[in-house]
């Protein structure tokens, strides 16, 4: 009775275990449409997106970004206009920019317009009024209607500058260079002068103070212009490290068929080797800068700087290195120590993965439609974006420096306003009042969710194809006779046939959680300048709560979509046999599905550092044999870590079916040690290597837990196992 209660209890918290079933042989082939209410609410979702994007490619115009605006809001330099020959963007009196306002209303309180170059020369309007030459030379910075005015007249029409300075172009806007420019900075004498034009001497120090303000990005812009040249000298050397990097991990993979022991321990020394070299070579780079002056200087003392190479040149940074790398070091040598019993077990699953893998091979290429899919989903997201973003009517405002009661109102650009002395009605921004303009908030957050909506349906998609390729290898009895033809294309149509709905629901589920992330943030952004200690530790705890949820959502949907894949049930209840089924193996997902991510983990640590190593010698031309050929560029550290990425995500792509095959192969494995006993009648769909991984982690579990309770009787699998 005691046994039949604890029995009870067992299948009322876990579920009940599966059964033999002499006629279940892999995956379902007579299946019928799961969750087909999410799957016509997703199409309709799919459709509507359709119409925002066609809505805002009708409305939308990218030249806003592209092109700077004059006062009248025409671009500067578009082809086709009057403006064709005149791409650069000059402000007539910029000093009006330091007003604390420009920083929220993003435009200077004074007239803006186009023009051919920047003045390269110190001038005002009453010396150049007094010289023809210099006065045609003026008249390039000057609105049309200029014959028959006296100066005075000029200046209260705003029709001119009161004054040139010398200026450079950056990112198509003109900016005063009184001295010089250093590293991308404007500089100015101490007892720099200047006549205002008005009669008034100025010290320079005003100019400055209007130039900081309308350049107040203007430091983050040089990097990503200097970052952008890098690129285009350098992509080339970028896709020949991204190949060798998929040469690589392709490698990797194929001698894991054949040699999965002898590559996963090469793999677990050489990351430690790798990992150590970092941090000898950081060390050897802290010690050299010993002797050299100024390497005491910290961090915090440096502050921000646009040449990020500067970083490299202090001790604290690569000290920083150093503990960084220490700390990754220490971490993996003990996970390996305290689970090197579980490695031995692992590496028999890996190499049962391998044979999986052996026989679908068409699966190692799978990622790259994964990839297509994906490609397309961006790149609407950001086109949809940039188009919704730029689909407002320009607004025009009256501005000026005193104050007005119809300062800032809205005014008509061919009518100046009167009502305020000096007075303009300049372009302020990008705005409208129609229906249209007052939802497009409500646009854009239909685009993002939309947008992590499909990506996590093509993620989803891609997962529940490789599972049942994969469960498909696992349930022949004959390997590969038993099995279909095409086994990834089989499944992928299975899946997009029948499953669609499944699909929507799971990854609609995961988007709603990473939607709210996304306000979460939004929100503590907005509260960052408040003081309330309360409201920032329960953000904190949503936050990591959400991050939580959003982990274990990934977790159950993956594992949902494998039962979806071989029992075609909808995705509640493949959620939830799978669940029960995992808490039922609870100590074998721990011990071996665990403790294989991690190695594959490391597998794809080491691809990235192989060829990270390689490019850093590469580009930063600290190899003799590679300064010739190496590019010139700003910043080495863009193509290294576009190279470190490229590599991780390639990594990653290969790694990723191999992962998706353990875990179709350890979810297949738990249910066949429930369904069958070994018996000639009931035999195990396992090979051998699988049945040698079930004893020696039962006799793990065993010596782990040797105290169980005295009334625990062993059950028939107990029995078959240690026979």
């Amino acid at each position: 009775a005691e046994r039949d209660i604890t029995h009870y209890l067992h299948s009322f918290h876990l579920g009940e275990p599966r059964k033999y079933d002499p006629t279940f042989k892999g995956p379902i082939y007579n299946r019928g449409c799961t969750d087909i209410v999410c799957c016509i609410f997703f199409i309709i979702c799919i459709l509507g997106y359709f119409a925002v994007g066609i809505l805002a490619w009708t409305q939308g115009d990218p030249r806003k970004v592209i092109y700077p605006t004059d006062s009248r809001g025409q671009f500067c330099g578009q082809a086709g206009t009057p403006l064709e020959t005149k791409p650069l963007l000059f402000y007539f009196n910029i000093m009006k920019c330091a007003s604390p306002m420009v920083l929220l209303e993003f435009q200077c309180p004074t007239t803006q317009m186009c023009v051919e170059k920047c003045p390269d020369k110190f001038m005002t309007l009453l010396k150049a009024y007094t010289n023809k030459e210099d006065f045609k030379y003026y008249k390039n910075f000057c609105k049309e209607g200029l014959e028959g005015l006296t100066v005075t007249q000029i200046l209260s029409s705003g029709l001119c500058p009161a004054m040139l300075t010398p200026s450079k172009p950056f990112t198509r806007r003109c900016f005063p260079a009184l001295d010089q420019k250093k590293g991308g900075e404007i500089t100015v004498g101490n007892n720099s002068k200047f006549d205002d034009g008005e009669g008034n001497i100025r010290d320079a120090k005003d100019l400055v103070a209007g130039v900081k303000n309308a350049t107040v990005v203007i430091e983050a812009r040089q990097v990503v212009m200097k970052i952008f040249e890098d690129y285009t000298q350098s992509w080339y050397w970028i896709l020949i490290g991204l190949v060798i990097a998929m040469l690589i991990s392709l490698l990797f993979i194929v001698l894991l068929r054949f040699l999965a022991g002898i590559m996963v321990w090469v793999m677990i020394v050489m990351v430690i080797l790798v990992i150590g070299y970092g941090i000898v070579h950081c060390s050897m780079e802290y010690v050299s800068l010993k002797s050299e002056a100024g390497s005491n200087v910290t961090l915090k003392d440096l502050g921000f700087q646009t040449d990020f190479s500067v970083y490299l040149h202090i001790r604290q940074t690569w000290l920083a290195f150093i503990i960084i790398l220490a700390i990754v070091e220490v971490i993996i040598i003990l996970l390996l120590i305290f689970l090197r019993n579980r490695i031995l077990i692992a590496i028999a699953l890996i190499k049962e993965a391998s044979r999986a893998i052996g026989y679908v091979m068409s699966a190692l290429f799978y990622p790259l439609f994964t990839f297509a899919l994906l490609s397309i989903v961006i790149a609407y997201w950001a086109v949809t974006a940039v188009f919704l973003s730029t689909s407002n009517q320009p607004i025009y405002k009256v501005f000026n420096e005193t104050a007005c009661d119809h300062s800032r109102k809205i005014c008509e650009p061919a009518v100046s306003p009167a009502e305020c002395p000096d007075s303009k009605c300049l372009f302020a921004f990008y705005g409208g009042e129609t229906v249209y303009h007052k939802y497009l908030i409500g646009l854009q957050f239909y685009n993002v969710f939309l947008f992590f909506w499909c990506a996590n349906f093509v993620t989803a998609l891609g997962q529940m194809t490789l599972a049942g390729a994969f469960a498909s290898y696992y349930w022949a009895l004959v390997k590969p006779d038993d099995m279909p033809a095409f086994p990834i294309f089989s499944s992928l149509g299975r899946s997009l046939r029948y499953h669609t709905g499944s699909l929507a629901f799971g990854s609609l589920i995961l988007s709603i959680i990473q939607i709210i992330r996304v306000l979460l943030e939004y929100i503590d952004h907005k509260l960052q300048g408040t003081q309330n200690k309360c409201t920032k530790f329960l953000l904190c705890c949503l936050k990591c709560c959400f991050w939580c949820l959003e982990k274990f959502i990934k977790f159950i949907n993956r594992n949902a979509y494998i039962m979806v894949a071989i029992y075609g049930k909808n995705f509640c209840t493949s959620a939830k046999d799978a669940f029960f089924l995992l808490m039922r193996n609870m100590i074998r997902v721990a011990v071996l599905d665990k403790v294989t991510d991690f190695l594959l983990f490391l597998g794809k640590l080491l691809i990235v550092g192989l060829v990270g190593i390689f490019a850093f010698f590469f580009f930063s031309g600290r190899v003799k044999a590679f300064e010739n050929t190496a590019p010139n560029l700003h910043y080495y550290w863009v193509p290294i870590l576009t190279v470190v990425v490229g590599s991780y995500l390639i990594a990653h792509g290969f790694f990723s079916v191999y992962a998706m095959c353990v875990d179709t192969l350890f979810l297949c494995f738990c249910e066949d040690l429930e369904r069958n006993d070994g018996s000639l009648a009931r035999p195990y769909y396992m090979s051998a290597s699988l049945h040698d991984i079930l004893s020696e982690n039962k006799a793990v579990e065993e010596t782990e837990e040797p105290t169980q309770s005295s009334t625990h009787q062993p059950d028939d699998q107990d029995v078959q196992l240690k026979q």
